[in-house]
């Protein structure tokens, strides 16, 4: 089989089993070369061995292959910044392998590196458990084309002087395994380069802003290509955890939030002059500090979409102004929470899956806020549930899901309306 003939077949199976892994790898250019052992990624290309590829069977194949796709299109490359390498190669990998495991027709080549009690986790957040575990007797030393590269512009392959990720051994000679379930020795895609960060990461900020883009537009085009075959959407779990690092939110939570709770501003410093353009003279509030309760419906009538677009705006809500004090709930018959949520955080996987009532939500703020200092109440939801008898004294927000409950029947508060696909 020829090299073209390897992904096509590839792809051809991705369309069968997954709309959404499909059209990411669409977004790909696979590149055959002999200079890496099985398969890496720069970022943007996605380079593989055909020989290696051949000893394969298929569904390991499409396991390799979207392994490579997931670490470009989630950012992995530009994500580590100035992060070891070698632990944020082990971090990213348990990342996509989770993710890569939940799906039944796809199949990870032996040695793949997993961590189950890490996989609702961010690589960010796994980094920093590895440095933790590290022993600190060890020496270790990742080999991933960065120690002889031979790059060559033309052809953008490099040197086959990359080995696997290896681990020093002790005076004692033992491996290092974190918890017993990762031995980072034995990792067959140790090889892959993301290659060469260094070269990436010092690279113009215009060319990151052009992968970062074309990352989000194949991402944007996958859930859109996914939606309009599948009503719930496909997305599993873990992908829709970490598609909510990298989702921009649609509402402008600056405007939104202005217009909640800041009242009477103790300090004007000037007008925001990134609204100034467009008619809305807004005082800078950077100083303020502004105190949002969120809710995030997840029963049974939010399907996996749109649990994405929610947690895009909790993190437009977070990133609105410098000083947000945040209390996440995620809601269905119940709440669950309250979780602290700040700026630059990690937001927590979603909990529920039952029926749907508002009261529960409204019930905990009451307890918690203390009555007289401001805030806002910003619930997105569908629309569809039971509403309190009386409304809450704070402010409320509802973000409706396109389709979701007619804005004239919520009994109190003010709708916003996310767009449809």
């Amino acid at each position: 089989m020829t090299d073209n003939k390897i992904i096509s077949a590839a792809i051809l199976r991705l369309r069968m089993k997954s709309p959404f892994f499909a059209t990411l790898a669409l977004f790909a250019r696979f590149v055959p070369t002999s200079t890496v052992p099985t398969a890496a990624t720069d970022g943007r290309d996605i380079f593989y061995n055909p020989q290696f590829l051949t000893s394969l069977p298929p569904p390991q194949v499409d396991g390799l292959l979207l392994h490579e796709v997931l670490h470009a299109a989630l950012l992995h490359v530009l994500r580590r910044g100035t992060r070891d390498r070698h632990w944020w190669n082990v971090a990213a990998d348990i990342v996509v392998n989770s993710i890569i495991a939940s799906q039944p027709d796809f199949q990870l080549p032996e040695g793949g590196v997993r961590s189950p009690q890490w996989e609702d986790l961010s690589v960010e957040e796994i980094y920093e458990l590895l440095l933790q575990k590290q022993p600190s007797n060890y020496n270790c030393s990742l080999d991933l084309l960065d120690s002889s590269p031979l790059r060559n512009e033309t052809d953008r392959t490099w040197s086959s002087e990359a080995g696997d990720l290896k681990v020093l051994p002790s005076k004692d000679g033992q491996k290092i395994e974190v918890d017993g379930t990762i031995n980072v020795e034995q990792n067959v895609f140790a090889s892959r380069s993301e290659a060469n960060l260094d070269n990436l990461n010092s690279e113009p900020l215009s060319r990151k802003a052009e992968l970062e883009a074309h990352w989000k537009a194949a991402i944007q085009k996958a859930i859109a290509i996914d939606r309009s075959t599948h009503s719930q959407g496909t997305l599993p779990a873990g992908l829709l955890r970490q598609l909510g690092e990298i989702t921009e939110p649609q509402l402008d939570w600056r405007s939104y939030l202005w217009r909640y709770l800041v009242r009477t501003p103790t300090d004007f410093t000037g007008f925001d002059r990134r609204f100034i353009g467009r008619g809305l003279y807004l005082d800078t509030l950077d100083g303020e500090s502004v105190r949002v309760f969120v809710a995030v419906d997840t029963s049974g009538s939010i399907g996996n979409d749109r649990m994405r677009d929610f947690l895009g705006e909790v993190n437009g809500i977070l990133n609105a102004y410098p000083h947000i004090q945040g209390e996440l709930y995620y809601v269905d018959a119940t709440a669950y929470g309250p979780y602290a949520i700040e700026p630059n955080g990690k937001i927590p996987p979603p909990v529920g899956g039952g029926g749907t009532s508002f009261v529960p939500f409204f019930d905990a703020v009451g307890e918690t806020w203390d009555g007289y200092s401001s805030g806002v109440c910003v619930y997105l939801t569908d629309g569809y549930g039971t509403f309190p008898p009386e409304p809450p004294e704070l402010p409320v927000l509802w973000v409706v899901t396109p389709g979701g409950l007619p804005g004239e029947q919520f009994p109190f508060g003010e709708t916003v309306r996310l767009l449809g696909d």
